[in-house]
């Protein structure tokens, strides 16, 4: 009897061990793929329909590991693209700009290592062989769209360049190269965000007296000083910081140019260098610029105090906001003093999905995603309608996310009508130690 009873127990045990092991084995993701976590949320909705729509952003693929921003979580985003594609449910993957990095790059080094453009997106693919096979194997397959939208990081890669490393992937831009934006429904639009951002959005007007044809705004030149910065490990400026001070005309134009002064030289102190300021330590070669440039070549300055402020490149940018803005298809205008001011500050993307889309009369858009930020979020408003809306932020997928707790996001847009719902679902997830952990969630009911 007492044996009998051991032998219960012991049965008991294992019954529980084995269900624990199987509850274990949906969420841990297995190499070999025996045991796919695509069997379960959010890879899965419960149903044999195919419509979940996927969004990720700013993955930051780099040229060379030695000072990529994506290097440590490739593997993980491999592994995560694996799930995508074993997922029956999965409709459509939208990548929301910032997928290759022609920005992070030291300033000090030429970017296309004296070739061009496409060789330096091959270099991507070959730096990043695991990711892009992923990707095309996902195309390849043709059971889920995938949908390419250019960042400001990836502003001036060609269609026919992203085109040689991923054949056959849907790419959604705008007539203005650098922009795009992608609704896979009328009532969603998926963009990356830099359109609204004074010093990453498309700038044609400046500079083309040195760089005919150019696009590219100071943004670019700020992130080539900041990772040289990453790269020397800097800690105190090398050189001393030109004063710049309001100019006593009071004029609006000074006003914005000194504003402007003040972003830079913010940077400067948070991302300093060993460099002189003027050290020609800025190689260009790209997007029609052909020389190299230095930090006082960025820099508003003044010859004398209370005077005029001036700038080399980007000279009369304060000037232009408006006009650039109408080029790159913005809505409804933003103020130049905000756009300068809010540049540097991810609310200051975040609140454009209210003023560009929900507030606007002219737009039926309920559901907005951006990326640019990093910062992984869901926030709910109302529109001009008085309708629920809600905005996402797809986050980032770089190794060290100094702006928020969390990286490897990724965004879910579940339909209405799935599994019976009469509500179309928005979760934000993080890919963490490669398990796919919610962080927020909403609804709402489209007409």
């Amino acid at each position: 009897m007492e044996k009998d009873l051991n032998l219960n127990s012991l049965m008991r045990i294992l019954r529980k061990f084995t269900a624990l092991l199987l509850f274990l084995s949906l969420f841990v993701a297995c190499s070999d793929g025996d045991d796919p976590i695509s069997s379960v949320e959010p890879f899965s909705n419960g149903t044999n329909e195919r419509n979940l729509i996927f969004v990720i952003s700013d993955v930051h693929l780099g040229a060379d590991l030695a000072y990529a921003e994506c290097k440590e979580n490739l593997a993980s985003l491999e592994l995560f693209l694996g799930e995508v594609r074993k997922s029956p449910n999965i409709k459509e993957l939208v990548i929301a700009g910032d997928l290759l990095d022609e920005w992070f790059v030291p300033a000090n080094i030429d970017t296309y290592n004296g070739k061009d453009q496409t060789d330096f997106v091959q270099r991507i693919a070959t730096a990043n062989k695991g990711v892009i096979s992923a990707l095309n194997q996902i195309i390849e397959e043709e059971k889920i769209k995938v949908t390419y939208v250019p960042g400001n990081h990836d502003l001036t890669i060609t269609a026919a360049n992203v085109d040689k490393i991923l054949p056959k992937i849907h790419q959604e831009r705008d007539t203005q190269l650098g922009l795009g934006t992608y609704s896979p429904i009328p009532e969603i639009a998926i963009e990356h965000g830099h359109r609204y951002n004074f010093f990453c959005a498309p700038d044609p007007i400046s500079n083309q007296d040195l760089a005919p044809g150019t696009i590219m705004p100071p943004g670019y030149f700020f992130t080539r000083i900041a990772v040289l910065h990453v790269v020397q490990k800097c800690t105190e400026l090398g050189d001393v910081l030109p004063i710049v001070v309001p100019n006593s005309s009071g004029s609006e134009s000074q006003n914005l140019l000194y504003t402007y002064w003040g972003g830079w030289a913010k940077m400067i102190k948070a991302y300093p260098i060993e460099n002189k300021f003027d050290e020609k330590i800025i190689v260009t070669k790209m997007d029609g610029f052909t020389d190299n440039y230095s930090v006082n070549d960025v820099l508003p300055y003044q010859t004398v105090a209370g005077g005029t402020i001036a700038v080399k490149l980007y000279n009369g940018i304060q000037d232009t906001w408006q006009q650039r803005e109408n080029i790159n298809g913005v809505a409804v205008h933003i103020p130049t003093m905000d756009a300068i001011k809010n540049a540097g500050a991810s609310t200051g993307t975040d609140v454009q999905a209210q003023t560009q889309y929900f507030s606007n009369p002219k737009s039926d858009v309920r559901i907005v995603v951006f990326g640019h930020s990093h910062v992984p979020l869901i926030n709910s408003s109302i529109n001009h309608n008085g309708d629920k809306s809600i905005y996402a932020n797809s986050g980032t997928w770089i190794d060290h996310n100094t702006l928020a707790p969390t990286k490897m996001n990724f965004v879910v847009i579940t339909p209405q009508g799935t599994a019976g719902s009469t509500q179309t679902t928005v979760k934000l997830y993080n890919f963490e130690n490669n398990v796919a952990n919610i962080m927020n969630a909403d609804s709402l009911k489209l007409q």
